[in-house]
């Protein structure tokens, strides 16, 4: 029998915790929980296997974006959904910004948290049947076997999210790609989350690979439809 799935649920809140909880292990989840942010960040130490965090944005002590930007700093990869109450775009575009795969908004349907861990865990998974290739695209290399980047020899540290846009940019250099296509090939057909997603991965993968953000020489804006990978 294959191992369950682990997920560590980062929340403050006893009652949501326990809703989260019991949904997770009855949708056949192996869950462990947390109740602050210092207290997730030991689980990750301490805990074997853990593949996707639910992360509650307000946590006593440390808070959700500061245990957020503390893992990818650290270099994981584990997937990161972010569970917040407000519904201001800037909150989930900071979640985004720091290191965040997705957001779900309280309050949530079980179903609709279940079906956002399992689009997740599907892009994670895809860890496995890689192949031995490389794709080059100028100073870039991007090994699709360790699903790494390097820019002119050296490593830059992406979330599974960004390697998944990495790879299918180079994948259609020099084609003007629509939001709604980017979404489908990264986040699934099945995603019900909001397009604005897409935008704030690209301002976040900006920031890490090109040498003037502000005017960005590799991933291109084509305006009024999506992006394009200049080759």
């Amino acid at each position: 029998m294959p191992a369950k799935k682990k997920i560590l649920v980062v929340e403050d809140e006893t009652s949501i915790r326990s809703f989260i909880v019991i949904n997770l292990s009855r949708a056949g989840y192996e869950v462990c929980e947390a109740d602050s942010g210092e207290a997730a960040l030991r689980k990750l130490d301490e805990e074997r296997g853990i593949g996707v965090m639910l992360l509650d944005i307000m946590l006593p002590g440390i808070d959700g974006f500061e245990v957020c930007r503390r893992v990818r700093a650290g270099g994981s990869k584990i997937g990161i959904i972010m569970l917040t109450a407000r519904t201001q775009e800037v909150d989930r575009v900071t979640g985004l910004m720091t290191g965040a795969d997705d957001y779900v908004t309280k309050p949530f349907s079980p179903t609709e948290l279940i079906a956002r861990i399992d689009a997740l865990y599907r892009r994670l998974d895809g860890v496995i049947s890689e192949d031995t290739s490389k794709m080059v695209s100028g100073p870039f290399e991007l090994n699709t076997r360790n699903r790494t980047l390097d820019k002119n020899g050296v490593r830059i540290r992406l979330t599974q999210v960004e390697y998944t846009i990495m790879r299918y940019f180079l994948e259609n250099p020099d084609r003007a790609i629509s939001r709604e296509d980017m979404l489908s090939a990264v986040w699934g057909n099945d995603y019900i989350g909001e397009l604005k997603i897409v935008d704030v991965n690209m301002r976040r993968l900006r920031l890490k690979i090109e040498d003037d953000p502000a005017n960005p020489s590799y991933i291109q804006t084509v305006w009024g439809f999506g992006y394009k990978w200049n080759s």
